[in-house]
């Protein structure tokens, strides 16, 4: 969920906590068995409820091989503290755990509510420029992406490719898409809980992110984020 400011302050070295390799095997093993049975579900969950599982897999095909790569940086800097690890919690449970619960299972069916076909459309379009966004951050931020805040050895400010529009196109990305979770999803617990969750995020983060930026990176960092908005493209790179 880092966007390009994954840089820390509490001193410290080598490589960042992850979760264990049999810690991620069952994690990615137990959201198998969730898809498989909301895809066998498909009648009750509708077109949004696949598509949402496209966008689902899809965003998560395209994490997975950075996060397993970027674990060999070497970490000199890292920041969390509780109100960051209630952050990932949030978000990894209103983005992955209660949408695959429901449409795996419809758990949370007492919070349905109806939205026009038009709606479904709409979130339908969307998944294809978010689902560029999300991989084009990835792949412009390379070695510099971390799911946590934290800076390591080889850190560098990245302001080429998406990154000479937006600061936080990764951030744009998620945006997009926990605003079409709801679309897709016509549920308040499994569609509609992932936008406060990332307004929190994105409201406490950012700000601690950028202030690490410019400690890190100084000078440099204001001369680019005066040019470059936040989630507003710039109109020249």
């Amino acid at each position: 969920m880092v966007d390009h400011a994954e840089r820390g302050h509490v001193p410290g070295s080598g490589r960042r906590p992850m979760m264990s390799g049999i810690g991620t095997v069952a994690m990615l093993a137990a959201c198998a068995v969730l898809i498989g049975l909301a895809f066998l579900r498909w009648r009750d969950i509708g077109l949004g409820g696949l598509l949402w599982l496209v966008l689902f897999v899809t965003m998560t095909a395209i994490r997975l091989p950075h996060a397993a790569r970027n674990r060999a940086n070497a970490v000199v800097q890292a920041h969390s503290d509780a109100t960051e690890r209630a952050l990932l919690l949030g978000m990894f449970a209103t983005m992955m755990v209660l949408p695959l619960l429901h449409l795996a299972t419809g758990l949370f069916a007492f919070s349905d509510y109806r939205l026009p076909g038009a709606a479904t459309a709409a979130g339908a379009i969307m998944l294809l420029p978010t689902l560029w966004l999300f991989w084009r951050s990835h792949a412009d931020l390379g070695r510099n992406w971390s799911p946590g805040l934290e800076v390591h050895a080889e850190h560098r400010l990245v302001t080429e490719g998406v990154y000479a529009r937006w600061r936080h196109p990764m951030y744009v990305a998620i945006w997009l898409a926990v605003l079409i979770q709801p679309l897709l999803i016509h549920n308040v617990v499994a569609g509609s809980l992932a936008i406060p969750a990332f307004a929190a995020m994105w409201t406490l983060r950012v700000p601690r992110e950028e202030a690490m930026m410019r400690a890190r990176f100084g000078t440099q960092y204001d001369i680019y984020a005066a040019r470059v908005g936040r989630l507003w493209p710039a109109t020249r790179p």
